[in-house]
């Protein structure tokens, strides 16, 4: 390679913008940088003096995948803060809104934007022609969560029913079976989305980083745990130990902060293979047995194999869903979803959920008049992009010593960026 440094000027078919720059020397990888160059957006400076009740809307607007996810954790913080304990009802909807971003997330992110790398095509257009039967039926399965989403939320972005201390609205019985039927009708085509993706060819790479994903004893929680775990370590933590766990740290070449394992100063990873990682045993019999096909069970650590890991978490997902439905309609769960009387007083809470993405922080304090004094968002972009840019780096060094051509080396880097699922817009939140 005759270059000294390849740049990937604008990383294609992710969210936000980012170019990766790779310093050669003498056939000798010497440093691989991320460069997340969107300029700040000040949600967290934005939402200080706000009232608790305008936070969930407007920290919403982070991201247009997660906003289920942020709107979720907003009110987990505020929650927190005032002292306010929610029905088990109010919590298994909030989940199943969440889950309906995953429906949302997973479908698009490995139908449109991971698999024209493996088809070896620069869209997804030409992935409509190829095969317009599964095309139809990714986006079929994408709409379903926009439907979940907005069955539950009352939108399929950017929820509003869902407020402080319950909902303000909640689906009949006969809309939970009807969705039902319809998550029971998606399964076969998300256990077909793992036999596509586990036949694609997967370059051979391990991570180095640790792994971050939300744990509860028998479960595989994405919001009704307040507890994670550090994969490598075991050490697990309470959300409200947050900053005893990880730190955030600036970069030169990055609008976005890096954060890393306080103790061991490693990168780590957040998203579906950590959730893989940390709670396989607790993922639903249909996603179990795909996972056993598709060879993906503990320790997996190829972060390429995040793609497999959606796609299991989709089946994980409907068949979990459906589930939830029926016992929602049947009136399974404890107390009601009408909003709990509460004081608006001053205090301090964190909320913690499953993103589709992974691990998502919000970090509140408010005053005694429920306006915010202080504010802290951890998105999954922003906890991945030191160990994304790790990774990149043991992949680079690999093909260098390889000696693959220029094109092949970006080619396979740029594959690695968007197997981590990342918006780099929501990390300079």
């Amino acid at each position: 390679m005759s270059k000294e440094v390849l740049s990937i000027d604008h990383m294609a078919r992710v969210e936000g913008h980012g170019q990766v720059k790779v310093s050669i020397k003498e056939g000798v990888v010497e440093s691989v940088q991320m460069q997340i160059d969107e300029p700040a957006r000040f949600f967290e400076s934005m939402v200080r003096g706000r009232r608790f009740d305008e936070i969930p809307y407007i920290a919403s607007r982070i991201c247009g995948i997660c906003s289920a996810s942020h709107v979720i954790t907003s009110l987990q913080a505020i929650e927190q803060a005032f002292g306010i304990t929610v029905s088990e009802r109010t919590r298994m909807l909030r989940e199943l809104l969440v889950y309906g971003s995953y429906l949302q997330n997973h479908a698009t992110h490995l139908y449109v934007l991971a698999a024209p790398d493996y088809l070896k095509q620069q869209s997804v257009l030409p992935l409509a022609n190829m095969d317009k039967g599964l095309f139809d039926k990714a986006l079929a399965l994408k709409s379903l969560g926009n439907e979940l989403c907005n069955m539950v939320g009352g939108r399929s972005i950017h929820p509003i029913t869902a407020v402080v201390g319950g909902f303000t609205s909640e689906p009949t019985a006969q809309q939970y079976l009807q969705m039902a039927d319809q998550l029971d009708a998606a399964l076969e085509f998300a256990k077909e989305t793992v036999d596509v993706f586990n036949g694609f060819p997967t370059p051979m790479l391990e991570t180095d980083g640790d792994m971050m994903a939300m744990v509860e004893q028998g479960a595989y929680p994405i919001s009704l745990s307040s507890r994670f775990v550090l994969v490598d370590s075991g050490k697990e933590y309470d959300c409200s130990e947050l900053h005893d766990a990880i730190e955030e740290y600036a970069v030169a070449h990055s609008g976005a902060l890096f954060a890393r394992v306080k103790e061991s100063k490693k990168p780590y990873m957040v998203g579906a293979l950590a959730r893989i990682n940390a709670s396989w045993n607790n993922i639903t019999s249909e996603a179990k047995f795909a996972a056993a096909k598709a060879g993906i069970r503990p320790p997996e650590r190829n972060p390429f194999n995040n793609n497999v890991a959606q796609a299991i978490e989709l089946v994980d997902a409907v068949q979990r869903c459906a589930q939830l439905c029926r016992d929602l309609a049947g009136d399974k769960f404890e107390g009601t979803t009408k909003p709990v009387e509460f004081q608006v007083k001053a205090g301090h809470g964190i909320g913690f959920n499953e993103a589709p993405r992974g691990t998502v922080f919000h970090d509140l304090e408010f005053d005694e008049e429920g306006r915010v004094i202080h504010a802290a968002i951890v998105t999954p972009t922003a906890q991945n992009v030191a160990n994304m840019e790790a990774d990149m780096m043991k992949l680079a060094c690999d093909l260098a010593a390889q000696n693959v051509s220029e094109d092949e080396l970006k080619k396979q880097v740029e594959m690695l960026v968007r197997a981590y699922d990342p918006c780099f817009s929501c990390s300079v939140h």
